[in-house]
C-alpha cells in the first residue's frame, strides 16, 4: 500500500463526523505537505495570493534543507576531527555502534555526514515529538486546528542548538518556547515573540554551561574548541587568525558552533528562496545588514586599546555566530516581526545596531544576535504604532 492510498484510508475518520475529527488539521498538514490536495477552487475566486499559511511555512522548511545538510556534514566533520586529534576510535555512547560501519575519518563525506545525522535527528525528533505533543493538546482544548507554524519553529529551533545537547534540555527548551512563548498569548499569528528563539534563550539563562563555552560545539566529551566569535572577543582578530581560521572557512562554514548556524554560504542560499519566493522581507534583511555594517564601521573608526573587538570588521560579523541564521530566518519571521514597510527598515536596523553593540561593547556575551532579535521583537508593535500614527498626522496634514 502506498502513503497516499493509507492516507485516503484515513480521511473518513478525520473528516467532519469521524472519530477524530478534532485532529483534521493534524492530518492535513501531513496529507498536503508533498500531496496536491483534491478539492481545488474551479470557478472565479477573490483571492489575490496563492502564498496560504500552509505554503508559506512549507517553503520555510524547504529554504533550510541546505542549513539542515550543512550541519549534519560540519557537525560530524567537527566530531571526526577531535577523535582524530584525541587519537581514539570510539566516543563509548549510542553511536558506535552505527560508526562501526562507517569509521570516524574527517576526510570522508559519507562518515562525516552520517555521524553527524546522529547528532541532529535525535534533537529533531525530540524537539517533534515534545513540541507537537503541547501543539495537539492546546489545539485540542482550544476547539481548533493543527497548524504548519511548528514545522517551521521545530526546524529553526534545532538548528540553533549546540550539537552534544541533553535532549532532556531540548524537551525542556522547547515546551518553553512553544507554550510561554506561543501558546499563552493564543497560538500561531498571535504571539509577539519568536518561539524557537524563546525556546533557546530560556536553555542559556537556565542551563549557560550547557548553550556557551569552548567543549559545547564539539559533540566529544573531555574535547574544547572555540569558535572564531569566542576568540575575537578574547584577542580580537590576532587570535582568529593565529587558530588558523580564515574568512572564506567561516563563511563556508567548517568550524565549531551552533548546529546550523555555521554556513553563510548555506544561509544565503535559503534567503535567495525566501526573497524570490517573497517570504521573506527583503526590507528586514537589508536593514539588519545595513545596521550592522554601520556600526560596525563606527567601531573600527574610533578604535579601542582595551578591547579589541572594536577592530572587527564588519564582514567577520555577517559569518561569524548566529548573525546570518538570524538575518535571513529569524529576524524576517512575518509574525513577531514589524508589519509596516517602513517599520520593517527600523526594526531590521535596530537589530543590526543591537547585534554589534552586544558583540563589542558587552565583554560577557559575545555573541548578541538572539537577544538582539528578541528585544526588537517587544519594540515590534511600538515601532508599527509609531509609523502608522506618522502616516495619519502627513494625510491629515495634507487634507487640511
Amino acid at each position: 500500500m502506498s502513503a497516499r492510498d493509507f492516507l485516503d484510508k484515513l480521511e473518513p475518520h478525520f473528516t467532519k463526523g469521524g472519530r477524530f475529527e478534532k485532529y483534521y488539521g493534524l492530518y492535513e498538514m501531513v496529507d498536503t505537505f508533498i500531496y496536491t490536495p483534491a478539492d481545488v477552487t474551479r470557478g472565479k475566486t477573490h483571492v489575490r495570493d496563492g502564498n496560504d499559511l500552509k505554503r508559506t511555512m512549507t517553503f520555510v522548511v524547504i529554504a533550510t534543507f541546505f542549513c539542515v545538510l550543512m550541519a549534519m556534514y560540519n557537525t560530524g566533520y567537527q566530531a571526526n576531527l577531535a577523535m582524530q586529534a584525541m587519537g581514539i576510535e570510539k566516543t563509548g555512547d549510542w553511536r558506535d555502534i552505527v560508526m562501526l560501519i562507517f569509521g570516524h575519518n574527517p576526510s570522508n563525506p559519507i562518515s562525516n555526514l552520517v555521524y553527524g545525522a546522529l547528532f541532529f535527528l535525535p534533537i529533531y525528533i525530540v524537539t517533534l515529538a515534545v513540541g507537537g505533543i503541547w501543539e495537539v493538546l492546546f489545539a485540542t482544548v482550544r476547539g481548533h486546528e493543527v497548524n504548519e507554524g511548528f514545522l517551521v519553529s521545530s526546524m529553526l529551533y534545532t538548528l540553533i542548538l549546540p550539537p552534544d545537547i541533553p535532549l532532556w534540555q531540548v524537551a525542556l527548551g522547547i515546551s518553553f518556547g512553544i507554550v510561554i512563548g506561543k501558546e499563552v498569548f493564543g497560538g500561531t499569528g498571535k504571539n509577539f515573540l519568536n518561539p524557537a528563539l524563546t525556546g533557546r534563550a530560556f536553555l542559556f539563562f537556565a542551563y549557560p554551561a550547557s548553550m556557551s563555552g569552548d567543549s559545547v560545539w564539539v559533540g566529544v566529551d573531555g574535547y574544547t574548541m572555540a569558535t572564531p566569535l569566542g576568540l575575537a572577543a578574547q584577542g580580537g582578530m590576532d587570535a582568529v587568525t593565529e587558530s588558523g581560521y580564515s574568512w572564506f572557512q567561516s563563511f563556508l562554514g567548517f568550524m565549531p558552533g551552533s548546529i546550523g548556524e555555521t554556513s553563510t554560504l548555506a544561509i544565503m542560499i535559503g534567503a535567495a528562496f525566501l526573497l524570490y519566493t517573497r517570504i521573506a522581507s527583503y526590507r528586514i534583511m537589508a536593514g539588519v545588514l545595513l545596521g550592522m555594517i554601520a556600526t560596525s564601521v563606527l567601531f573600527n573608526v574610533i578604535g579601542s586599546d582595551t578591547n579589541p573587538m572594536f577592530d572587527f570588521p564588519w564582514y567577520w560579523h555577517l559569518t561569524v555566530g548566529g548573525f546570518a541564521f538570524g538575518m535571513v530566518y529569524m529576524a524576517t519571521d512575518p509574525v513577531s516581526a514589524a508589519m509596516t514597510n517602513t517599520g520593517r527598515w527600523i526594526f531590521g536596523v535596530l537589530i543590526g545596531v543591537m547585534v554589534v553593540l552586544v558583540r563589542v561593547v558587552n565583554p560577557a556575551f559575545p555573541e548578541g544576535m538572539m537577544l538582539s532579535i528578541l528585544f526588537a521583537n517587544m519594540f515590534a508593535p511600538v515601532i508599527d504604532y509609531v509609523v502608522v500614527q506618522a502616516n495619519i498626522k502627513r494625510r491629515m496634514k495634507r487634507n487640511v
